[in-house]
């Protein structure tokens, strides 16, 4: 399987100077850009067309909220894994509504950034499992929905970060049907994305974790 090609975009040189090495040191990836600022990271990002983007939130002249939503206005299908602090809560809402892949704390061991990117890459999901609970914490849970025993399923794997092929091969069922699952499932629970009906799932203990 050919390397994953990533792009760093942290105003703090020293950070993505360590982020370089670590990820350079793996046989799956490589940096193939970095960005001080949301907007160098824009003027870049046609040229250097990477695989998954690691974007900081607090930036000078133009921070990751609105680099990531640019961003994903031209490239829809781009995949952003946030590098998130706690006290940025405040954020997290807007960036998952927009459609990022996942969040993943900037003082994370070196494993679980390396999962999380791997995850992302393959088409799945990541999110820190502390930034989630705080979000959960904060949320009343709604009333929950029907779902079938296949959607049940369907769900506890994306809860785990897995794509739709990894739960097609996981399941023994077509791709197909596990996007018809979960497009349902999006329905079923008004989610906007993913990473929505994940914590939608947790709040509502659909799945455990």
């Amino acid at each position: 399987m050919r390397k994953a090609r990533l792009f760093l975009v942290d105003d703090h040189q020293l950070f993505r100077n360590g982020l370089k090495f670590i990820i350079n040191e793996r046989k799956d990836m490589e940096v193939a850009g970095e960005a001080s600022n949301g907007k160098e990271f824009l003027e870049l990002l046609d040229f250097v067309n990477p695989d998954v983007v690691l974007m900081d939130i607090g930036m000078p002249v133009m921070d990751g909220i609105e680099a990531t939503r640019s961003a994903l206005q031209r490239y829809p299908d781009l995949k952003i894994l946030v590098l998130s602090m706690f006290g940025e809560s405040e954020y997290y809402n807007a960036m998952i509504d927009m459609g990022v892949k996942g969040f993943v704390l900037k003082d994370s061991d070196n494993e679980e950034l390396y999962q999380a990117i791997l995850k992302v890459f393959a088409g799945g999901t990541h999110f820190s499992q502390e930034l989630l609970l705080s979000i959960i914490r904060n949320k009343t849970p709604d009333n929950n929905v029907l779902l079938t025993r296949r959607e049940k399923d369907v769900l506890n794997l994306i809860c785990q970060g897995l794509s739709n092929q990894q739960i097609s091969e996981k399941l023994i069922i077509s791709q197909r049907t596990v996007e018809r699952h979960r497009a349902n499932l999006l329905a079923k629970t008004d989610s906007k994305n993913s990473i929505s009906l994940v914590i939608y799932a947790i709040r509502n203990r659909l799945v455990k974790i």
